[in-house]
């Protein structure tokens, strides 16, 4: 007979993990979504969390479980799904996480996050001389999202 875990361990498990997850899952999807829409993405992702709890966290990583369902929604939601090392980059360098605090997150181990960025490093280098280079698609994607809702807007409603 299996041992079974109390409903109580599970509860303040999932609560852990969502104190933990929460914050930059919700700053992630801003960084890509109108601010009313990353909240929903991030909400619907902690009903799924919550209501698969007890399968996912017999899983190996749970984070990446999640983090693989979360960056899925969003790239749905936009309309372009980012690499892993271009996930990496706009974590460790739009919202300055450390590579531990990354690794964290996505539930990958701390040497893969550093060699995505040396990836993204290595990519970008080779970008650098065209004008839609990695930095200019992802600089432009917040603001052009934003500019066009503005534009698409009644005239004097912002």
């Amino acid at each position: 007979m299996k041992p079974t875990v109390s409903p109580t361990v599970l509860t303040n498990a999932f609560y852990a993990f969502y104190d933990l997850h929460r914050p930059i899952y919700h700053a992630y999807a801003s960084s890509r979504l109108m601010p009313e829409e990353a909240q929903v993405a991030v909400a619907h992702l902690f009903d799924l969390v919550a209501s698969n709890w007890s399968d996912i966290v017999k899983k190996p990583r749970p984070a990446a479980w999640a983090w693989q369902r979360h960056t899925h929604a969003v790239a749905q939601r936009t309309g372009r799904a980012l690499t892993a090392a271009d996930d990496a980059v706009l974590l460790h360098e739009q919202l300055r996480l450390s590579i531990d605090q990354i690794a964290t997150v996505t539930g990958t181990e701390p040497a893969t996050v550093t060699a995505l960025l040396a990836a993204a490093r290595r990519g970008q280098r080779k970008q650098s001389d065209s004008p839609g280079g990695w930095h200019a698609q992802h600089r432009c994607a917040g603001r052009c999202r934003h500019m066009r809702a503005v534009s698409s807007s009644p005239a004097g409603a912002v």
